[in-house]
């Protein structure tokens, strides 16, 4: 395992958690500030519009300037960020700091996901993948119950200030560890397809915050959803005819780039609305304290971890195809079996199903994850990371949007069928819902060959 691998996975690890464990110190925050938990939601907000809008012009900031200074740039922006996000006084101050830190991490999971693949051999690609996917399965888990850990005996500060000796030390090994790659070819920065791109991203994300947000004006989100498609749809054919676009698409001639960008879109979607049911099905549906409620979902982080090393082997015995439509079909059902779910339901038999659900899902991940730059020619790896990079944002924003709806569905359907007295049951039907976009993504997989991906799995 390289220690490039090593080092951008722990940068990945810093960020994702910092963005999952706020969520648990929010009230506490809000009572520093003089105001409502839910006024502090445009704190999330504002640090996910900002990797939304940024994230599409990391690729050409890399090549022009090279992975490693911008690699370490994007640590330091964040460590400083950090910092001031714990020293904040007041709501605006806390926003315009997460802000910037969201520069930081808009440049630090593209590059650094950039700099591991460029430099990578194919046959050590899936364990460098595998490396690279594991904070982005675990700091959804452990960053809840660590926020409330650090806030009940601490200070929310603290969240934030715990940053400091870790960035510090991983800008110290940026230098000295990831290769200075850049790109010869001094291209011109596309400013049409910027704009075009930043209107999509920042009405898009917005809009799934708006269908997944309880009341307020109901046309807003399709006005969004609008505006977000009709610059989107701009930005795809300024791309087409650009001669030097923000973004190319020619990574989407590749079938196995494709296949997992489509439906490895909707399983990610999926899998990021699990983090946001769990929680709710054990607290509110069956009223459990939060304390146990965490220590059921830990039972997800450590399937995450447990199955990792085994992920490889599997990967290389069964090829890609087979593995993403066995896993899948699991996943599916591990899902489904959450719905099945009661207050009466003995502790162990609810960890063993949260368990094997995080095994599945960190089996899936990473294949997924692997197979999408298995057969991109190194040329186009630049552009693929990026299109990966931002479509992953998209579907880790609409995962939390699903959960919401699958909620409000689960509410309805409760109603109409005369099941509201079920503990949990709008919750329950949630996991349906999002059992049934998880197994729509796999649709793709179908499409690809037996030998898919066979350059990094070995597999005939």
């Amino acid at each position: 395992m390289s220690p490039a691998a090593l080092l951008v996975a722990g940068a990945f690890f810093m960020e994702f958690l910092d963005g999952t464990v706020i969520a648990t110190a929010l009230p506490d925050m809000a009572k520093s500030f003089g105001v409502d938990a839910v006024a502090l939601n445009i704190g999330i907000s504002a640090y996910l519009i900002t990797l939304a809008v940024l994230i599409p012009a990391s690729g050409w900031i890399a090549d022009r300037f090279g992975a490693r200074k911008i690699f370490a740039l994007a640590l330091a922006i964040f460590t400083v960020a950090s910092v001031f996000c714990g020293l904040a006084t007041s709501v605006n101050s806390f926003v315009a700091m997460r802000v910037l830190q969201g520069v930081g991490g808009a440049l630090m999971v593209p590059v650094g996901r950039l700099a591991v693949l460029r430099t990578t051999p194919k046959h050590q690609l899936i364990t460098a993948i595998a490396t690279l996917t594991w904070p982005a399965l675990v700091a959804p888990i452990i960053g809840p119950p660590l926020g409330g850990f650090i806030t009940s005996f601490a200070s929310w500060r603290w969240i934030f200030f715990i940053n400091v000796p870790l960035g510090i030390i991983a800008i110290v090994l940026a230098l000295r560890i990831i290769p200075n790659i850049r790109d010869d070819d001094r291209r011109p920065f596309d400013i049409p397809g910027f704009i075009a791109t930043a209107v999509a991203m920042v009405s898009l994300v917005y809009a799934m915050e708006a269908f997944g947000a309880e009341g307020g004006v109901r046309y807003l989100p399709f006005v969004l959803l609008a505006v977000g498609s009709l610059a989107f749809g701009f930005a795809l054919r300024h791309f087409k005819r650009s001669p030097s676009p923000m973004i190319r698409l020619d990574a989407l001639q590749v079938p196995t780039f494709r296949v997992t960008l489509y439906g490895g879109s909707l399983f990610r979607a999926s899998i990021s609305a699990v983090p946001f049911l769990l929680p709710l099905l054990f607290q509110v549906g069956f009223g459990m304290d939060p304390f146990h409620a965490g220590l059921l979902v830990l039972a997800v982080f450590v399937g995450n971890l447990t199955i990792k090393p085994a992920t490889t082997p599997l990967i290389r015995k069964l090829g890609f195809r087979r593995l993403l439509l066995i896993n899948g079909a699991l996943n599916v059902l591990a899902l489904l079996a959450c719905a099945f779910l009661t207050p009466q339901t003995p502790v162990w038999l609810i960890m063993l199903i949260l368990y094997l659900g995080g095994v599945f899902r960190s089996i899936q991940f990473t294949g997924v994850s692997t197979l999408a730059f298995a057969d991109v020619p190194s040329p186009q790896m630049s552009y693929a990371n990026t299109l990966f990079s931002t479509a992953t944002q998209l579907a880790v924003g609409l995962g939390i949007t699903l959960g919401a709806i699958g909620i409000r569905l689960g509410e309805k359907i409760s109603v109409w069928m005369d099941l509201s007295a079920i503990p949990g049951i709008s919750f329950r039907l949630a996991f349906v819902f999002i059992a049934l976009i998880c197994l729509l993504g796999m649709t793709d997989t179908l499409q690809l060959s037996r030998d898919a991906g066979s350059s990094v799995s070995k597999k005939k």
